[in-house]
């Protein structure tokens, strides 16, 4: 029988679990909804508590100090701050299982329908932002990983390393004002704010996807050197396979595990970092409509604006873990 070299010998990564067996899925999912489930009752429990955690009484707070007596009272009966504690609660808690957030103080609207109205454009304008950073950090992290591997290119590693260390640490809402002032004050090349059209959308993407972007450069870099110093990469390198090859088939993949898991995160921070953004853009969302609310102290508006984002986070952060659990099983079920 014929004993393949080393030189024939096919490649192959570190092993990985091709399946997730029936019993650790179902208590991996369990464990999952569980703690989704945990995490929704406490920031349910925490929004309830919000307008009652208020100094002096909200309800005037809202309509100012000379609105009349008997409208303050009507007001506070119809949000039902009249009843006991636990019964505020668990009618709060019955209405969202309807799907009622509540009525505005100051618009007098329903609450879930300025929610629908604002959603789509903070959507767009985070999934957007995150799918450049992505585009961006990706083949950047990749290429100076190969640019530096074993020490090489000192000089463009520290630039790398300085460039993004710095861009990561600035605060989006300012990147947004010198975004403003230079390219459409100065330039004129963008509109100062608003959502018309595609080109609205450019400076804030940019002012939300630069950060993460940055950061998540600085992950990929880290996994792909990790990877290209593996053995099978080696033994692919020995094989005279064509570099693009190697680190686009063999070493990616397999550095993708915590990229993935670092740019859930970065998503779920963008829609929360979407409230500044709007503001500095003057953007028709939910972080303008929280900031507004805040001002004018139109606390159900806030309620339920808050709840909305917290239950995004959540969610986002629950299909990060099942899609990581998916990928490489061993890193997040265990041996549970």
């Amino acid at each position: 029988m014929t004993t393949l070299t080393p030189a024939a010998a096919p490649i192959r990564p570190a092993p990985r679990t091709r399946g997730i067996p029936g019993g650790r899925w179902t208590r991996f999912v369990v464990r999952r909804t569980g703690r989704l489930l945990v995490s929704l009752w406490v920031l349910v429990t925490a929004s309830f508590l919000m307008i009652h955690l208020v100094p002096g009484d909200p309800v005037r707070a809202a309509l100012g100090l000379t609105a009349p007596p008997d409208l303050v009272a009507a007001k506070r009966k119809a949000l039902g701050l009249e009843d006991p504690l636990l019964t505020q609660y668990l009618h709060y808690v019955g209405h969202l299982f309807r799907g009622d957030l509540g009525e505005s103080i100051q618009s007098q609207l329903a609450v879930s329908d300025t929610i629908s109205q604002r959603l789509p454009a903070t959507a767009s304008l985070a999934l957007l932002a995150f799918a450049v950073a992505v585009a961006v950090a990706i083949p950047l992290g990749v290429a100076v990983a190969v640019a530096t591997r074993r020490g090489r290119r000192r000089r463009t590693e520290l630039t790398f390393a300085g460039t993004s260390v710095v861009l990561g640490s600035i605060p989006d809402f300012l990147v947004g004002v010198a975004l403003v002032a230079v390219l459409a004050v100065n330039l004129g090349w963008f509109p100062v704010a608003g959502r018309s059209g595609a080109t609205s959308y450019v400076l804030p993407v940019i002012a939300l996807a630069i950060g993460p972007a940055a950061v998540l450069a600085r992950i990929v870099r880290v996994e792909m050197l990790s990877v290209l110093d593996t053995d099978y990469i080696r033994t692919a390198r020995a094989k005279r396979l064509p570099s693009l090859r190697i680190n686009l088939r063999h070493a990616l993949p397999n550095a993708v595990t915590a990229t993935l898991t670092l740019g859930g995160m970065l998503l779920a921070s963008m829609v929360a970092g979407t409230v500044l953004v709007e503001n500095v853009f003057a953007w028709p969302g939910l972080g303008s409509t929280i900031v507004q609310s805040i001002t004018t102290k139109d606390y159900p508006m806030v309620q339920g604006t808050v709840l909305v984002y917290g239950v995004i986070v959540l969610v986002v952060n629950t299909l990060v873990d099942v899609a990581l659990a998916l990928i490489d099983p061993r890193s997040t079920i265990g041996d549970s």
